[in-house]
Formats: C-alpha cells, structure tokens, sequence
C-alpha cells in the first residue's frame, strides 16, 4: 500500500489545488498545478463510496459511517487530514449545499442531513427513497430522478434513471436516456446513456461558466462561447484516453478529471495529460472551492 505515496519536486507554485480522490482503497489527495500533478499520496484508508468538499471542510461516504475533515486543520503540503466519524452509520453517497449543511444517503434510501455547525443527522423524509446513486449542492439522483432539499424534506423533480446529478450554476442530470438541464422544466440537451456530469461550482446562478458529461465513450464539455441553439453548446471533449470511464471532475484554473481505473486527468493546450494514482475502483473526486462563494447564492 505504501507504494502509492510519491514525492515530486512541487513547492508552493500559484494556482495550487488538492484534489481528493475516493476509491475502494482509501482517499488519495492528489496536489496538481496547472496541469501539473505534484504529490499524491493516501490520507485515509478505508472503503470510501462518495466524496464531497466545500471551501472549509471534506466528507467521505464509507461502509461504516460518514466521516468528514476540517481543512482548517489540515493546512499545508505536509499536514496529516483527520477524517472524524459523525454517526450516520453506512453511506453511499455525500454533498454539501449551498449553505455548508451536510448530506448523507444511506444504502437503504435512508436521507439525512447534517446542518452547519451541528452535530446532530436530521432524516429528510418519513419513508426511504430509491437506491441514491449522487448528491450535489441541494440535489439527490436516485433511480426514480431527481429529488430537491427544499425547507427539510424531499420533492419528487422529475426524470427516472438518474446516474449523476450537478447543481452549480443551472441543474444538470445525466441519466439513461439523455443529459437533461432544469429550466423551464427539464430540458434534453443531448440524447444518450449518460453516467456523470459535473460543472464548476464558481459558475454564477443560472448559468454555467465549464461543465463536463460522459457517456460510456464519450466526453462532452460546455462550451458557452458557442452557437447556443440547441446541442451546439455541447462538443466533444478532444485528446481523452483511458481505458475507463470517467467518474468524476474537479475545477480550479484548469479541468481535472478522474477515471475508474485510477487515472488522473489534468487538461492542457495538447489534450489531456495523464497521472496513474495506483487504486481502482474509483467512485468520484472533489475539489475544495478555490474562492469564497457567490454573494448572491
């Protein structure tokens, strides 16, 4: 296991990111700079479903609790994270919301939310939901659609078949038919069987600054400056290469991106260049925000 830790020559270069990476090994906490990985290592061992980060802290779904670290306590290149048990028991999927409150779900359908600055699980709904497959921001994708955190409790959003869910800037939802936007409605933006989608949380409400979806071949990328009638804002993403699907993005001055394989992706002029982390079974990565949130959200 220790053959996963490396060590390059990094420093402390600008624009430098952490990006945390959940697998069936443990969490990885990747450094990367521009498209530049620096070191990379494990900070917890442990069967980790999920994981989620807002500027102040990260969490982690496990097979025996939900466990979440302090960044505030965890500076610098060399700290050690502690991720502390919270009491929510199994989990297979965790998000934060706008306003730093925790969720959780639980293998059973079991939603419960943990509120900033409290210690204490608060179930969102009377009977379980549908097999939860994402949670992002106010979001849960389940395998009957979309459900929304709205004045604590769950509302039906529509959709079926629900693989990911992303909620900065305009909802998205990639599910087994199409990769759907909410506006007036949900909207179809592009027809297929789509497993993750992501978007970068700095994007101002309503509308999206980058995002990414993926098909089991395929890597689109939002592209706001293009013709905006139909699916023209969505193109395939050129230069991608790995030999597994893609489970997750992250967002700072350049796209990150990681495969289930274990193959860590940083975009650059040429396409993408490649990292192998050493774990497998990969389930997702997240990125603590690089700026304070928006006033208006």
């Amino acid at each position: 296991m220790d053959s996963i830790e490396e060590k390059r020559v990094y420093g402390d270069r600008e624009g430098a990111i952490t990006a945390y990476v959940a697998s069936a090994m443990g969490v990885v906490r990747v450094r990367v700079a521009g498209d530049t990985v620096g070191e990379f290592g494990f900070c917890d061992r442990c069967t980790a479903r999920d994981v989620a980060a807002t500027r102040d802290a990260v969490a982690i779904a496990t097979d025996e609790d939900v466990r979440v670290c302090s960044l505030a306590d965890a500076t610098g290149t060399d700290a050690e994270e502690t991720f502390d048990e919270t009491g929510f028991g199994p989990a297979v999927a965790v998000g934060y919301d706008a306003d730093g409150d925790l969720l959780a779900a639980a293998p059973d359908g079991r939603v419960a939310c943990r509120a900033a600055g409290s210690d204490e699980w608060t179930t969102l709904a009377d009977e379980t939901v549908a097999p939860v497959r994402a949670i992002d921001g106010d979001l849960i994708g389940t395998d009957d659609g979309v459900y929304r955190v709205q004045d604590g409790r769950l509302d039906h959003a529509g959709l079926t078949d629900v693989r990911d869910v992303s909620a900065a800037g305009a909802p998205l939802a990639a599910t087994a038919e199409g990769l759907y936007k909410l506006g007036n409605g949900w909207m179809e933006c592009l027809d297929g069987a789509f497993v993750t989608v992501a978007a970068d949380p700095r994007s101002q409400p309503g509308r999206i600054e980058r995002a990414h979806a993926v098909t089991d071949g395929t890597v689109y990328e939002y592209a706001p400056d293009a013709d905006v009638d139909g699916d023209s804002e969505w193109r395939d993403a050129d230069g991608y290469q790995a030999s597994e699907r893609i489970v997750g993005f992250g967002y700072g001055d350049e796209v990150y991106a990681v495969a289930e394989d274990g193959t860590f992706l940083a975009a650059s002029d040429d396409g993408w260049r490649t990292q192998t982390l050493g774990v497998t079974d990969v389930a997702g990565m997240a990125v603590p925000a690089t700026m304070p949130a928006n006033e208006n959200e």
